[in-house]
């Protein structure tokens, strides 16, 4: 990871919080940072040279960081990707932020990423909807810098939300498929929901599951994997990742701006759910995948004998709540990299034909096939179909109501 890091000191003439002048000795790019009087506003100044890169700040008192928690309110030129210049401005709440503290001292440790080497989360902006001409992507060292919380419904619904998996290597499958994957890529902490979809996509396709309270947080299924990146250029991969025009995967590209959006690999996907175990589940522990009730699977995620089915057997109707069918998504536990319902919700796309399984470095799969790879189990499955290296497949354009799919973004 390659970046670089200018910090402030806060010389406080009054505690942070009270009425009063406040000043900052500049360091190292021309840091500034001033407390508004009367005001728990707190302005940061800064210049940038060089080239672009992605700006984060945070905040030290006597030599410690605050929570990452406590410095969200922020707006400005921060959390995006900043162009070099001077006079750079980052405001700070920290009020709303971090109320009732005040201390002597403080320091705003801005850091400036390179945009090949991003830090760990970015957070994709949907709320302007299918008509948007551009979709904001702000950028967060942690899970708790996002505002709100990582947990809240606004990702579930209005942002899509991606944590980033480093490269590395790992056995594949049963353990003696060796894949090295050369590329860090943010994967999605959640399942693609209705919500998401509607907002990239409109009332163009509808999912099985309606109750009206919970639907938009729940994922998207009766989506095929032609519907995500289209039955043409779409079908390419592996020769090539092309898709579709005015598909999913198109209109994420188009407006934020950035190629390396798509399904995953096999071998991404894979990776990612394990988050460096070699277990039947992605928590680590041992046992065994029960095929009915499931100590294990009961914490990980949603599958016919925790409320998927009802009592484990019956199909529940189309309007039931989350209680039963697909899950909100974040319901359950996530692996130890922050991705929640890898095992079990909805099965999730790949983008591999079916074939043996690929060893090597960024294995992409068969060249070709009539059937797409699909990952994870689901809400109607035993807890034996939701284990980490359990593979299935599916006609690509065939919909539905336990088929889903995650993103990911290939970085440089």
């Amino acid at each position: 990871m390659k970046k670089s890091t200018v910090l402030a000191a806060f010389a406080v003439a009054a505690v942070l919080g009270t009425a009063g002048a406040a000043w900052a000795v500049p360091e190292v790019s021309a840091v500034t940072m001033t407390q508004r009087a009367n005001s728990r506003i707190v302005d940061i100044g800064y210049d940038l040279a060089g080239e672009e890169a992605i700006v984060t700040l945070s905040i030290e008192t006597n030599g410690v960081a605050i929570p990452d928690s406590a410095v969200t309110r922020l707006s400005g030129d921060v959390s995006t990707v900043v162009q070099t210049g001077t006079g750079k401005s980052i405001v700070w709440n920290a009020g709303a932020d971090w109320p009732e503290h005040s201390v002597t001292n403080a320091k705003a440790r801005v850091t400036a990423w390179q945009t090949n080497s991003p830090p760990q989360y970015c957070a994709v902006d949907l709320t302007g909807g299918k008509d948007a001409g551009v979709y904001p992507v702000s950028y967060y060292p942690s899970a708790d810098a996002l505002p709100y919380g990582i947990t809240n419904v606004i990702y579930k619904n209005s942002f899509l939300v991606m944590s980033k998996m480093p490269n590395g290597a790992f056995n594949m499958g049963d353990g003696t498929c060796w894949v090295i994957l050369t590329n860090d890529f943010y994967a999605g902490v959640f399942e693609v929901t209705q919500g998401q979809w509607a907002q990239v996509m409109g009332d163009t396709l509808h999912a099985f599951y309606t109750d009206v309270s919970s639907k938009s947080y729940r994922p998207m299924e009766l989506v095929s994997y032609e519907d995500i990146r289209g039955s043409n250029l779409g079908e390419e991969w592996p020769n090539s990742n092309a898709v579709d025009v005015n598909s999913f995967i198109w209109k994420l590209r188009d407006k934020t701006d950035l190629a390396g959006f798509d399904l995953p690999t096999e071998a991404q996907w894979e990776y990612a759910c394990r988050a460096g175990t070699t277990s039947y589940y992605n928590d680590g522990l041992g046992g065994s995948p029960n095929m009915t009730s499931n100590d294990q699977m009961n914490v990980l995620g949603r599958y016919a004998w925790n409320g998927g089915k009802i009592d484990g057997t019956g199909i529940p109707g189309s309007s039931c709540g989350p209680e039963n069918g697909t899950a909100i998504v974040g319901t359950y536990l996530p692996n130890a990299w922050g991705l929640y319902d890898m095992h079990g919700n909805v099965y999730e796309w790949c983008l591999d034909w079916t074939g043996t399984l690929s060893a090597g470095k960024d294995p992409s799969g068969a060249i070709s096939g009539s059937l797409r790879v699909r990952r994870g189990g689901c809400w109607s499955d035993l807890a034996s179909n939701c284990v980490s290296a359990y593979r299935t497949t599916y006609t690509p354009s065939v919909r539905h109501r336990f088929i889903g799919f995650r993103l990911v973004r290939t970085l440089p």
